[in-house]
């Protein structure tokens, strides 16, 4: 994974026939740093606009000026910049180190300054703060309410906006989604005039459509581009409900978490990634659609958090090979793979085999299509699933659970798992007497050589000057007898210990083999 100075970059590649190229889904928040790195290029000339081919001869018209339509936008988009203190792996406050530039580098003189040994003192802010920039707008002037990209505010201890007059708010983070990328922010509006934009329907919008995008790329904050919908519907991995608009308006790193525009001034998406080789526009972004981002913001809003519908069943794809062996013509819906146990989810109707073609009156084209359309449902909500059974069609009644209870319940079984097994393994280790010692097991016997016919407590570490190293004790020996009884377990040590003590016995006679299986006895005290 390649990473920038505060985002990351998912590599993956695209083949058409036998040319591979390698690209990158950019998450495309910025760094002060990348911002004052950044290459800037000459700007390309606007695609002209006709219906129909033009006369051999005949000057044809540009596009009309959209400076109208952005003029009345550019209000309502924020740059939003963020401050992280840097830890290191102890916790401590840490300073970054400065990075290597090439000698003469125009740029060697800021980062002498910013990177400068008063700088790197404890309380020097420079030292101990790594700063983003991403962009986000206002969808709520008297709430104060902005929206922006998860990514651009994660693990952020301060979330500042700033407006185009040069006016800066400090923001409240009311809650994030990482499925989908989004956060919502509120500022104070009584300390700044708000202007606000609506979300439109981005189910309406089509390939081809005009679309602009405003957002503060590298740092340059009233940036508007132009360009169109080039596709709809695109799963590029990101997450689990990709549904994302794909647009060639320039759209780069610190564009993240601005507005997709429609030519009627409606927010139809969300910029939130781009595909490149480079990190900068290449003419293939991404947005998420309106459609997705409004039910997650109002649930953001309202409780903080996302509270998405649940079916409780194990999917996958139908193929072509499934579609004919259940008799499709073509292969369309989610085949259910199973039902999930203790989901919380009342769908007993369905049966493992059914293969979902329509919810809650919503065609079901692909597998991909079920989980973000079960998502957008209210929890609780009893809704009508259409299935193929055993060839024929027919209606169920499910009422849907919570994901985020099943997800948490699934986290705190897993957590459970974890320390019971840190228990289990705390059990099987003692450290006494200047040594640690665990059980004797197949993994332990292969990392010291250890004869099969030894048995007994292996010796893992010996303390540094300990009465244990005195007595020439080392790791990988193994206790066949404490106290002139065998031992099978570091607790039976603990107990021989503990027994010893009771009877007011100073030291502990130990029968060791060497892996070879050589035996000696050790005298060890025991106070």
């Amino acid at each position: 994974m390649v990473r920038t100075q505060n985002k990351s970059m998912v590599s993956f590649s695209l083949r058409t026939g036998l040319a591979a190229l390698s690209l990158s889904t950019v998450l495309y928040g910025t760094s002060v740093v990348a911002q004052e790195q950044a290459a800037v290029t000459a700007p390309q000339a606007p695609a002209v606009i006709t219906g129909k081919l033009a006369p051999l001869g005949q000057t044809v018209a540009g596009p009309a000026s959209i400076a109208d339509l952005a003029q009345g936008l550019l209000d309502s988009v924020v740059n939003i910049s963020t401050s992280q203190t840097v830890k290191d792996e102890n916790g401590e406050e840490k300073a970054e180190p400065a990075p290597q530039l090439p000698e003469g580098s125009p740029f060697q003189e800021f980062f002498d300054d910013f990177f400068s040994e008063e700088n790197q003192k404890d309380g020097g802010s420079a030292a101990r703060k790594m700063q983003s920039l991403g962009s986000g707008f206002v969808i709520d002037a008297e709430k104060g309410l902005v929206v922006t990209n998860n990514h651009v505010i994660a693990d952020a201890d301060e979330i500042e906006v700033n407006f185009t007059d040069g006016k800066k708010l400090k923001a409240e983070l009311l809650g994030t989604d990482t499925k989908t990328d989004i956060a919502l922010l509120k500022v104070d509006p009584t300390k700044h005039k708000l202007t606000a934009v609506g979300f439109g329907d981005s189910e309406k919008s089509r390939i081809g459509d005009w679309v602009m995008a405003i957002g503060n790329p590298f740092g340059l904050g009233g940036t508007v581009t132009l360009g169109i919908i080039s596709a709809r519907n695109r799963d590029i991995q990101a997450g689990p409900y990709d549904n994302f608009i794909q647009t060639d308006a320039a759209i780069n790193r610190g564009n993240s978490g601005g507005p997709l525009f429609d030519m009627n001034g409606k927010v139809i998406g969300i910029n939130t990634a781009i595909i490149s080789p480079t990190g900068g526009s290449i003419g293939i972004g991404f947005a998420i659609p309106s459609e997705l981002a409004v039910s997650v913001i109002k649930q953001l809003e309202e409780f903080g958090e996302t509270r998405r519908g649940w079916l409780g069943v194990r999917i996958q794809p139908v193929t072509d090979d499934v579609a004919e062996s259940f008799g499709m013509s073509e292969p369309k819906g989610a085949l259910v793979a199973g039902l999930i146990a203790n989901s919380g989810v009342e769908n007993n109707e369905l049966m493992a085999g059914d293969i979902i073609l329509k919810f809650d009156g919503k065609d079901v084209e692909s597998a991909r299509d079920l989980p973000r359309v079960v998502a957008e449902s209210p929890v609780g909500k009893e809704v009508e699933v259409r299935v193929l059974r055993k060839g024929k069609e027919q209606d169920v009644k499910i009422k849907l659970g919570r994901l985020e209870d099943y997800e948490n319940k699934d986290k705190a079984a897993a957590k459970a798992g974890e320390q019971a097994k840190d228990k289990a393994k705390a059990a099987d280790t003692l450290t006494v007497l200047g040594m640690t010692m665990t059980k004797l097991d197949e993994a332990q016997r292969k990392q010291y050589e250890i004869s099969a016919d030894v048995e007994g407590v292996v010796i893992s570490a010996v303390e540094a000057k300990s009465a244990a190293e005195e007595k020439r004790i080392k790791a990988g020996e193994v206790i066949v007898e404490f106290a002139q009884e065998t031992v099978k377990a570091p607790a039976d040590i603990q107990k021989k210990i503990e027994k010893l003590r009771q009877q007011g016995r100073k030291n502990a006679l130990l029968m060791l083999a060497a892996p070879s299986g050589e035996l000696r006895f050790v005298t060890l005290r025991i106070d």
